[in-house]
């Protein structure tokens, strides 16, 4: 199935599935700390599916669903976890016929050579429409800075789309602070229950 081919029932179908892979591989429950310093009953390490040929697969074909419409001409990341989300997307968009290059934004611009902050701005015309794909949001600070860098850059951030909200205390707040728009794969709830259809993984 391609992305050309989803619609009503068929993409619901990659996201029970892709839940089912994210439910085995990345999704944890017990103590944790988060990178915002909270604790969390739960934990999820997107990059165990990501990383997964078939999760990446799914991954990258609903992301592109979710693009249909947006006049957008790149999609960026942060690194690491980001990465393997950006280059399944633009590989799936090749595979339909769209030229979507990846970007991928760093931390810290790189200490040697161009010392860029943002990678592969060779593929892609500075006012360039892109949008930001995150793996899990939770206060969303990190992927906001990412935006602003992307910006800097010398192109133009849509909106933000990741796999997996969080819904922490003051994300909406964050985003609707800086005027920018979060679209989400899935909540929690939603991925526990959407799994609870899934096949068993490979």
């Amino acid at each position: 199935m391609s992305p050309s081919e989803i619609c009503g029932t068929d993409v619901h179908a990659l996201k029970v599935r892709l839940a089912g892979i994210l439910c085995e591989k990345s999704y944890m429950e017990g103590d944790f700390t988060l990178s915002s310093g909270r604790k969390s009953e739960y934990y999820f390490d997107c990059r165990q599916t990501s990383l997964h040929p078939e999760g990446a697969w799914l991954i990258g074909s609903i992301f592109v669903y979710m693009l249909r419409g947006v006049d957008v001409q790149a999609v960026a990341g942060m690194t690491m976890g980001a990465d393997p989300l950006v280059t399944a997307t633009s590989m799936v968009a090749r595979g339909e016929g769209m030229y979507l290059p990846a970007l991928i934004v760093r931390k810290e611009p790189k200490g040697h050579g161009a010392g860029r902050t943002v990678e592969g701005l060779a593929n892609v015309p500075r006012g360039s429409g892109v949008v930001m794909l995150e793996d899990v949001v939770s206060t969303g600070g990190s992927v906001l800075k990412a935006c602003r860098q992307v910006e800097a850059a010398g192109l133009r951030v849509l909106s933000v789309m990741c796999i997996l909200n969080r819904r922490e205390p003051g994300c909406a707040e964050a985003f609707a602070g800086e005027g920018r728009h979060l679209q989400a794969m899935y909540t929690r709830e939603d991925l526990l229950s959407l799994a609870g259809g899934a096949g068993s993984p490979a």
